[in-house]
């Protein structure tokens, strides 16, 4: 029993982690040019879509 309530903490912390990264790696990439976005298969309004955070924290 512990163990499944530590392991599902700490699978939380990870996903909310990964929400949280993914944000601040959207954010950091509308700083880029609209060229480069479609070169990387995205657009602007795809990422604003998705969320997009200017700091990690």
């Amino acid at each position: 029993m512990a163990n499944t309530f530590f392991r599902n903490a700490f699978n939380r912390m990870i996903e909310a982690r990964e929400r949280q990264v993914s944000r601040y790696v959207n954010g950091a990439m509308l700083s880029l040019d609209d060229t480069t976005l479609k070169n990387l298969g995205t657009s602007r309004e795809e990422l604003r879509r998705k969320g997009a955070s200017q700091y990690i924290f």
